[in-house]
């Protein structure tokens, strides 16, 4: 019997390692605390071995001595009259979780009522004679069911209905105890229940319990049919109170602060108060010098054993600090994570590997944009649900047009108000890029992760949801039974797990800070473990992008969209001036004044990018997107022909830009079919290109371009705009010849510089090997790739793909997680077209480019890198150099 007894406190703990197993989660926890020679509170344990089998006449003995040990550690003695020692008993399971309640305040009888009074007054005394008969009857209560004893079971259910009603928990937190005479009433009641002794002799009181304990135990087991020794161990522990006295308190604190991750206690002291429940504490860093050096003591120990942050309780009795128990913190925030990752990294408690494979990359989502304050929204009007586009918190003021939220930020600008707004649409479409930049979020009911505003919202790290129950009429929107009009204000929460939220109102968010954070140290961490084999680009049109890109520790651009550049106000007009002209001259005419702003643009990016590649994909929208869509754009369109000298009535313009739409335009003429009609429009971004590279280069610029070509089905169209072709009269100047004629014009010597495709159709990735002939690298444009292979619209799948999902139809959203079908004709393409040109180099550029499960196939498949958006950057490192340390 004596074996299975264990003593723990003063660091002095004897269990072996393998009796750790007898002593369940409760009883491991209190060992592991003590062997860290922290002050909890000492107790000893009833192991597994003999906590359903004891002979109570055996155990006395052996309880004794134990209970000695604690009287004399606490100065207290069980029963006594003037300074009681009380007990708890914890059920400790080997699992982290009990169906039994704990049993506080053992050895509250009669005479030791009395003494118990003395140091904490009446009313809390008999409160807690409450607590232990609760605990009891709990006991009692589970025993009388499994016995199916109905008669007892009501009267024990009678008693403690009274019982809660007239306790203080945390569901009652502001409640009263009812006078002294109604509590000694149902005290008297409950113990009408119980043995005579078991109020008045505090050693029986404790037997009693242990011995009602058992019997739960084996009537559990005999209820689930085990065999065998029990799993459950019983920890006994005394009482400690932070009402017993002056110089007593109770606390409860975090290791640090839970949000920043600043190495701060954080937390609340309640003086001269058991717990929390009811009261008001003060910051936990007013205790005194003594006690905050202790807790701070308390704190180190706990994060080196622990690796992260805790949840810490204490009680000091009489001025004496006692650790009540610690535990994980589930709301701290991946900021705070990471702080103390760095920090136990730099004290050389943790290596590398464990920081890095400490933080799940979706994480990251967290220090990449804003979040609500969960205590601003209180109270709220809310709405749940919806489609999560792009993660983080926005708020703003509604507008339902690109016009008029374009008109509320030059208005804010020009005035100093305020600039946060919120663009709500039913769609978004190329001529709302910048709508989407100047707004905070974005707010629509059309499509879903993949759809243009999600898609857009991620690279300008913006906030989109997608709620395909709104319905937007003019200058409002409706959500079920709410209302949202223009000039409203609105707060987006859009989380990366959990359900994306619409606050009505102005929310507090908490900013992201990429250097507080800890996020470029945790970066500068990753980076060493990303290789030259496979690493991440960015998918960025502009130098800010770019540069914020290097920082999160991106190797280059793997996609610099072109049609993107044209989208600014004083830019998109001039581009559909380009599109409506007559005949290839006045197209020219205007090329090359967009000539001279491509140039700029790719100037400004090459010298950010100097000494890394730049993959610049020519033009490749459907040219009807770049067309006037509301009355307001073709109003400014018509003021801007005027103003050019082109005078077309409503009728004639509409009729042009009708000429230009197609029945399934991401089919029709878009990508290299424009190259083929249109073979002045690559011309110009081609001069574009290289003349901005040779002026980079003469600045001391390194300049490292790839040129790719979008939508290519076979080989001929790539060998025809890089080769170009002479035919019956006709020149088809191609790429190669351009930049020649560009290096002639410079005088400087050739710009090394590479020629590739995105393969987008599964017809490329078939024909691969052909197609590797001309182009020395391949990028996988994987959104279109999976729209041709599985002939689903990333737009508009959403409205079908729940019934898909209902009958396991799909596995997932094959637009965030690639499908196999896709995957395997990805390996066709490398395959295929390494076989032709084992040079080859392959990324992925698709929005799959940041799924650390799509990575782990880019990887296996002997892919070269992933391109994505700038916000995922960070993500797409931590997954990969958490792959690479796995291996």
């Amino acid at each position: 019997m004596k074996s299975s007894i264990h003593f723990f406190g003063e660091g002095k703990t004897k269990i072996q390692d393998n009796c750790l197993e007898n002593i369940g989660y409760r009883g491991r926890q209190a060992v592991a605390l003590d062997k860290m020679k922290l002050p909890i509170l000492p107790g000893f344990i009833i192991d597994s071995e003999v906590s359903s089998t004891f002979d109570s006449k055996k155990l006395e003995p052996v309880l004794k001595s134990n209970l000695g040990k604690l009287e004399k550690k606490l100065n207290k003695e069980l029963g006594s009259k003037e300074n009681p020692l009380l007990l708890k008993v914890v059920v400790s399971p080997n699992l982290q979780f009990s169906n039994y309640p704990p049993i506080h305040n053992i050895g509250l009888v009669e005479p030791s009522l009395e003494g118990f009074i003395k140091h904490v007054g009446d009313n809390f005394a008999l409160h807690e004679v409450h607590f232990l008969l609760r605990g009891v009857l709990d006991i009692e209560a589970k025993i009388a069911e499994l016995e199916s004893n109905e008669d007892r079971l009501k009267s024990i259910s009678d008693v403690l209905k009274i019982i809660e009603k007239q306790i203080i928990t945390e569901e009652n937190s502001d409640g009263k105890m009812p006078p002294a005479a109604t509590q000694k009433k149902t005290i008297s009641n409950a113990l009408e229940l119980f043995p005579d002794e078991f109020s008045k002799d505090a050693f029986f009181q404790l037997n009693y319990i242990l011995e009602r304990i058992k019997c739960l135990i084996q009537l559990e087991e005999k209820a689930e049919g085990a065999i065998g020794d029990s799993e459950t161990a019983l920890l006994i522990q005394p009482m400690v109170y932070g009402n017993y006295g002056k110089n007593s308190g109770s606390g409860l604190f975090f290791t640090r602060n839970i949000v920043t991750g600043e190495k701060v206690l954080q937390g609340t002291f309640f003086k001269e108060t058991f717990n929390e429940l009811g009261s008001e504490g003060m910051d936990v860093n007013k205790v005194s010098k003594k006690h905050i050096q202790t807790l701070k003591e308390i704190r180190d120990k706990i994060e080196k054993e622990f690796k992260e942050i805790r949840s810490i309780r204490f009680t000091i009795e009489d001025d004496n600090l006692w650790l009540i128990d610690q535990r994980p913190v589930h709301g701290k925030s991946t900021r705070a994570d990471i702080r103390v990752l760095l920090d136990l990294l730099a004290d050389k408690v943790i290596d590398d590997k464990y920081a890095i494979n400490s933080i799940k990359p979706s994480q990251l989502n967290e220090l990449l944009h804003p979040m609500v304050d969960t205590t601003s929204v209180k109270g709220f009007k809310s709405i749940t649900g919806g489609i999560s586009g792009a993660p983080g918190s926005a708020i703003g003021k509604v507008y339902f047009t690109t016009e008029g939220i374009t008109e509320a930020y030059k208005e804010a600008v020009k005035t100093g108000g305020d600039k946060n707004l919120i663009l709500c649409m039913a769609a978004t479409y190329a001529d709302d890029v910048k709508a989407v930049e100047m707004s905070n979020g974005v707010l629509s009911c059309e499509g879903g992760y993949s759809a243009h505003a999600s898609v857009v919202a991620r690279q300008y790290g913006k906030v989109s949801l997608v709620k395909p129950d709104m319905k937007i009429t003019g200058k409002k929107a409706t959500i079920g039974n709410v209302t949202i009009k223009e000039g409203d204000y609105i707060t987006l929460d859009v989380p990366y797990y959990g359900d994306p939220t619409v606050y009505l109102g102005t929310a507090d968010l908490i900013e992201p800070d990429p250097k507080e954070s800890g996020l470029l140290d945790l970066v500068a961490l990753v980076k060493k473990y990303v290789t030259d084999d496979f690493f991440v680009r960015v998918n960025a049109d502009n130098a800010k992008s770019a540069d914020l890109a290097l920082k999160f520790g991106a190797e280059g651009i793997g996609l610099c969209r072109t049609e993107h550049m044209f989208f600014q106000e004083e830019r998109i007009n001039l581009f559909r001036h380009m599109i409506l002209a007559e005949d290839k001259k006045e197209r020219v005419k205007v090329l090359n004044k967009l000539k001279t702003i491509q140039k700029k643009d790719f100037y400004e990016i090459f010298k950010v990018m100097s000494g890394k590649e730049v993959t610049i994909r020519l033009l490749d929208a459907p040219l009807h997107e770049f067309m006037p869509h509301t009355k307001e754009q073709l109003d400014s369109f018509k003021e801007y022909l005027t103003s050019a000298g082109i005078n077309l009535t409503k009728s004639q313009l509409d009729e042009r830009t009708q000429r230009l739409e197609e029945v399934n335009p991401m089919l029709g003429h878009r990508g290299s079919r424009i190259a083929v009609s249109y073979p002045e429009i690559y011309e110009m971004q081609i001069s574009a290109i290289f003349e901005a590279a040779h002026k980079a280069k003469k600045e001391g610029v390194e300049v490292l371009p790839e040129i790719m070509v979008p939508l290519i089905m076979n080989s001929n169209e790539i060998k025809l705009l890089v080769f170009g072709k002479k035919i019956e009269g006709l020149t088809y100047k191609g790429l190669l010849e351009v930049s020649d004629e560009v290096q002639t014009k410079a005088g400087d010597d050739p710009i090394p510089f590479k020629v590739g495709t995105m393969i987008e159709l599964p017809a490329a990735a078939v024909g691969a090997g052909e197609i590797s002939k001309y182009a020395q690298f391949f990028s996988f444009g994987t959104n279109d790739l999976t729209q041709t292979t599985l002939g689903l619209s990333r737009d508009d799948f959403n409205a079908f793909m729940p019934d898909y999902t209902q009958f396991d139809l799909i596995e997932g959203n094959p637009f965030q997680k690639l499908d196999s079908n896709v995957k395997e004709l990805i390996k066709i393409a490398v395959r295929r077209g390494s076989l032709t040109r084992p040079d080859l180099k392959t990324g992925l550029c698709g929005e799959h480019g940041a799924n650390p499960d799509n990575i782990k196939f880019c990887m296996d498949a002997g892919l070269n890198y992933v391109s994505c958006s700038v916000y995922s950057v960070p993500i797409a490192n931590l997954a990969i150099a958490q792959m690479n340390l796995s291996e």
